[in-house]
């Protein structure tokens, strides 16, 4: 069981010789964090897809911000959910892909910051960092007493209804391929009332630990993470019904799709019911890029797996754009008052410092070396620059990207490509020969960062 300390406590921890704590938020925000499971950037209505119906995300959308260069921490879901959390790439504490590694309880997750100051704290649906059981046999590593568990109990989350993996986006806990349960506390986990829509199963526990929050008086952290459209991909027959013009691929993964923004309307028209929406921060984005290769047959059930990366290039596992550039949005009603689109790159790493920063406390001069940056100055002003480049590394892939250009390699190092994503987004041209500068600039840089990783994940940072 991780120590949990008060947050001034933390930041001395982190670093006792240059502590700035600013007075916290006179009215602290709520933070709900959604997260839908291989949505693809082009699966949405506010991306411009005429065919999907996802009214209550286009209204998100429409009353918040819109993000055009947003990047999921990595192409597989493990690694984005832990940097997430930590704002710090999970190739620094070793969940490199999905089903591979854990958060390690030297870790800081942002639920453990905000519970330590009164903050409810509740995880709701795909967990994927580590396993939920010392016991029982679940999913694809649980039921061993082995060094990979770590459950959101573990990490910070009072409350929690969480898998160790993927299931069926309807009748969740039937027909699974690797058996999994829904988790609620050590050696507990749910059985009742888990027939129909995957995403409605989890919202019925989320919006039961929101109210009893707010009935307490109590700010809170809701991390919602749904499954779909993961596969196995399934929609429910009223759903499927919606798009009759469609092949039944199509319908069962829009449908899915539709299902999931419904649920999103039921959190949203709740936070409006309790009175709470004008304070209560929404950030909603995709772990990754859209699963499969445009409806193949390689994950199961394969065929259903009709997401679209839109304009971008590869898929989910690729780190060209559409392995990662993946549909974000941020709702808060109080502070954002209107639509606007973000052009600055932001990624998954920056919740925590972003999150960190508006409760009113900062962390100069970390030594535990932070990936992600407090970027909420930088969403209004159509000048912003991002102050630090964004790195991902995925098995033999790797790549770098700034304001304007992306280096990629999928040999780790031996050969690479350069993009200028501001004129190339698609990354058809790539200009490693008449921008060698620029090239091996971003290439040292690279290197420095991954060494920084590899110290990181030996142990460095503890």
């Amino acid at each position: 069981m991780k120590r949990i300390i008060p947050l001034v406590l933390l930041l001395i921890f982190l670093k006792p010789d240059s502590i700035r704590a600013q007075k916290p938020s006179k009215v602290r925000p709520n933070v709900i964090l959604v997260m839908a499971d291989d949505l693809g950037w082009g699966d949405v209505g506010f991306n411009g897809n005429p065919q999907i119906k996802t009214p209550e995300l286009d209204k998100m959308a429409a009353n918040g911000l819109q993000f055009t260069r947003f990047y999921s921490g990595a192409p597989v879901c493990s690694p984005t959910r832990g940097s997430c959390l930590t704002g710090r790439n999970p190739e620094r504490y070793g969940i490199f892909f999905a089903n591979v590694g854990h958060i390690k309880p030297q870790e800081t997750t942002l639920a453990e910051v905000l519970k330590a100051n009164d903050y409810a704290t509740g995880h709701f649906g795909k967990w994927h960092l580590g396993t939920l059981s010392k016991t029982v046999r679940d999913g694809h590593r649980g039921g061993k007493a082995n060094d990979e568990f770590s459950p959101p109990w573990e990490n910070g989350f009072e409350t929690c209804f969480s898998t160790e993996q993927a299931v069926p986006t309807w009748d969740p806990m039937k027909d699974q391929m690797v058996k999994t349960h829904y988790w609620t506390g050590p050696d507990r986990f749910d059985e009742n009332n888990l027939e129909g829509d995957d995403s409605r199963i989890i919202m019925d526990r989320a919006l039961p630990f929101i109210g009893q929050s707010v009935q307490k008086k109590k700010p809170f952290l809701a991390v919602i993470w749904f499954h779909t459209p993961h596969s196995p991909v399934v929609a429910g027959p009223n759903y499927r019904a919606m798009y009759p013009g469609l092949d039944e691929n199509h319908q069962h993964y829009y449908g899915c799709i539709t299902a999931m923004d419904e649920q999103i309307g039921r959190l949203r028209r709740e936070l409006r019911k309790l009175g709470v929406a004008d304070n209560t921060l929404i950030l909603f984005a995709s772990d990754n890029g859209p699963a499969g290769e445009g409806g193949g047959i390689d994950q199961h059930p394969g065929k259903r797996q009709q997401g679209t990366a839109g304009i971008f290039r590869g898929r989910k596992g690729s780190l060209y754009e559409g392995g990662i550039r993946v549909p974000a949005l941020l709702e808060w009603p109080g502070q954002i008052k209107s639509h606007r689109k973000v052009s600055v790159p932001v990624t998954t790493s920056d919740y925590f410092p972003t999150i960190l920063s508006l409760l009113g406390y900062s962390i100069p001069g970390n030594p535990r070396p932070m990936d992600g940056i407090d970027v909420f100055p930088l969403l209004f002003t159509d000048t912003a620059q991002r102050t630090k480049p964004i790195g991902f590394k995925s098995y033999k892939q790797r790549a770098y990207t700034d304001n304007q250009f992306k280096i990629y390699s999928a040999d780790d190092g031996a050969h690479y490509e350069l993009y200028d994503l501001l004129n190339d987004p698609t990354e058809l041209q790539d200009i490693s020969e008449t921008q060698p500068a620029v090239l091996a600039s971003m290439k040292t840089a690279l290197d420095d960062w991954l060494l920084s990783c590899q110290k990181s994940e030996k142990g460095d940072d503890y």
